[in-house]
């Protein structure tokens, strides 16, 4: 029997609907799907990830469609990106009209949609985020905010969290810890790493055995300190840990985290790619923890799909950055028509109220999500916020031993019943799902997609039936 999953979320402003057409999208029909793997696995280069072996030839509102002629609903918004669904009416018509009639200035030059955009980011951040630029990527947004960093102070160290994922360019990949770190010669001197907060499995526990993070921070700025020549810059941090498993700071975590860099005459960046733009129930995931960094970055959710990114400042930072010369002036610098899709998802977000949308139908997800775990016995913890979390799978909650190969069968059964949902399988936090749908996602197809997952738990051998 499959189980109650909630279907009530609150109701608001409607949400701009999509094409009802169920029909896969035209545009690559007719594709042999053998071949076109094999093509992939002929031409394209490497990057250090499987290629899945189903070709993605179509995508609509909350689905993927295949060559193979499998329909999907997309548990991750693509790369984590597409937050408002794929090909939003509204989105579409912003590209067509700025790829037809304002598409790429010279980086030197700034147009009505990058000045629009940047107005209106500003106006809806807290005093102290008030200057932004606009970039391509997250590791690029990260990259000029590290610099930034450096420049302001006139330091170069830089700490990150031990499950960290900040992007592939060198002084991004040199403040990540997850993944990414070797073959590649040595990265930027002076990076050092923080213990990743980690409630279910780390060994900092108080005598009720509940999870001391305050004593891990504490102890993982002592190593700091003590590997530090003087000259600490910033610190680097998600709210929420995505590539390393989906993992939220505990409360009062980031308070502390920059209490200890205003202590030591650091800036403290927050990576906001995926909880950005109301993905966890709130605009920012700082306004969860109430804590106005010194830069913020965003890339994925804000450009709905578009290789958008932005770091943003303060008045002061930016003012003493410009007389220290700081520079970063990239070929696709505050371009135009990525910049006018922002302007757009973000006048969405507000206008249709998604913020509060995320919040409520992510409570639809999590109780699904608990209720499932109540049922069996391999899933050791479920964890996140809004329309973002994280499944981990074990062999048996009494060990918590990472159930990777589990994992995996299970999400082969989700997958062909037809549920994409990412399964993080690194060694470095086992296997886990992380989910993160679109947030114009309704409750109704949130518990179609739970009632996927509880078939693909139910016909897995060793998921730990408890019923």
């Amino acid at each position: 029997m499959a189980p109650a999953f909630t279907t009530k979320a609150a109701t608001h402003a409607p949400i701009a609907e999509f094409a009802k057409d169920d029909s896969p999208p035209s545009l690559y029909q007719g594709e042999d799907s053998v071949a076109l793997f094999k093509k992939s696995q002929t031409y394209l280069l490497g990057f250090g990830s499987d290629v899945h072996e189903e070709t993605v030839t179509g995508t609509r509102g909350l689905y993927f469609y295949t060559a193979s002629g499998k329909k999907l609903l997309d548990w991750t918004s693509g790369q984590m990106s597409c937050l408002l669904g794929h090909g939003h009416p509204e989105i579409v018509k912003v590209i067509l009209d700025h790829s037809m009639y304002l598409d790429h200035t010279f980086s030197g030059m700034v147009s009505p949609p990058v000045i629009n955009l940047a107005e209106r980011l500003c106006k809806m951040l807290p005093d102290g985020l008030d200057r932004a630029m606009f970039l391509s990527t997250g590791g690029e947004s990260n990259e000029a905010a590290i610099k930034l960093a450096k420049v302001y102070t006139g330091k170069f160290e830089v700490v990150g969290l031990g499950a960290s994922w900040h992007g592939v360019t060198a002084q991004a990949v040199g403040a990540q810890f997850h993944f990414g770190r070797s073959g590649h010669g040595p990265l930027m001197p002076g990076t050092m790493m923080l213990p990743a907060p980690n409630a279910y499995r780390s060994v900092f526990r108080k005598a009720d055995g509940s999870y001391d993070w305050e004593a891990e921070l504490d102890y993982g700025w002592r190593m700091i300190d003590l590997q530090s020549c003087g000259s600490l810059a910033c610190c680097i941090v998600e709210c929420i840990q995505s590539s390393g498993g989906m993992h939220v700071l505990p409360p009062g975590y980031l308070k502390a985290l920059k209490m200890h860099c205003e202590r030591r005459g650091m800036l403290l960046i927050v990576d906001e790619a995926q909880t950005g733009v109301g993905r966890c129930g709130d605009f920012m995931a700082i306004n969860h923890e109430d804590v106005v960094p010194d830069i913020l970055t965003l890339s994925k959710t804000l450009g709905n799909g578009l290789p958008l990114s932005a770091i943003v400042t303060s008045e002061k930072i930016h003012q003493v950055s410009q007389d220290k010369k700081f520079f970063f002036y990239t070929t696709h610098l505050n371009d135009p028509l990525v910049a006018a899709v922002g302007e757009k998802v973000l006048e969405i977000v507000d206008r249709d109220n998604l913020v509060q949308h995320a919040r409520e139908v992510g409570e639809v997800l999590h109780d699904g999500l608990r209720t499932l775990m109540s049922r069996y016995g391999c899933i050791g913890q479920v964890r996140g916020r809004g329309l973002m979390a994280g499944v981990e799978i074990v062999t048996d909650r009494e060990s918590k031993t990472p159930g990777n190969d589990l994992a995996k069968r299970i999400g082969d059964k989700a997958f062909e019943y037809g549920i994409w949902a990412n399964l993080s399988s690194h060694p470095s936090f086992g296997g886990v799902f992380r989910i993160a749908p679109p947030i114009t996602v309704t409750a109704e197809q949130v518990n179609q997609g739970l009632h996927i997952l509880e078939r693909a738990f139910a016909e897995t051998e060793g998921s730990l039936p408890l019923y």
